[in-house]
C-alpha cells in the first residue's frame, strides 16, 4: 500500500466546519514595492480586406454591409450571365451544324460540285 497517495490533511475551522488545508486561502501578505510592468505594444500588420479598410477609414458599416451583400450577389449574376452565353453559343453551333447537314443532303450533286469548287478557289487564294 505504499503506492497510494497521502490523504489530504483536514483541519477544523473556528466556525466548526472542516476544510482541506490545500484549499485554504493564502494568507494576505503586505504590499511591498509596486511592481513595474514592462509592456511591449506592437502595431498590427496591415489588413488587406476591403471591409477592414472601409471600417478603418471611417466610411461606415453601410459600406461593409454592401460589400458583404452585393459581393456574392454580383458573383451570382455574372455566373448566370456566363451560363446563358454558353448555352446560346452551344445552340448556335448545333443549329449551324443542322443547317449544314440539311443543305448537304438536299443539295445533291450540284451542291457537292459547288462545295469542291469553293474549296479549290480558297486554296488558290491562299497560294497568292
Amino acid at each position: 500500500m505504499s503506492n497510494l497517495p497521502e490523504p489530504a490533511p483536514v483541519v477544523r475551522l473556528p466556525d466548526g466546519t472542516y476544510a482541506y488545508t490545500d484549499q485554504l486561502p493564502a494568507p494576505v501578505q503586505p504590499a511591498q514595492v509596486p511592481q513595474v510592468i514592462h509592456q511591449h505594444i506592437h502595431q498590427a500588420p496591415p489588413d488587406r480586406t476591403v471591409q477592414r479598410i472601409a471600417l478603418g477609414s471611417g466610411i461606415g458599416a453601410g459600406t461593409v454591409a454592401a460589400g458583404v451583400y452585393f459581393g456574392p450577389l454580383l458573383v451570382g449574376a455574372l455566373t448566370a450571365i456566363a451560363a446563358n452565353l454558353a448555352l446560346l453559343a452551344f445552340l448556335a453551333a448545333v443549329l449551324a451544324w443542322g443547317v449544314v447537314t440539311v443543305v448537304r443532303s438536299i443539295g445533291g450533286t450540284e451542291g457537292a460540285n459547288a462545295a469542291t469548287n469553293l474549296g479549290k478557289a480558297r486554296k488558290n487564294l491562299r497560294r497568292r
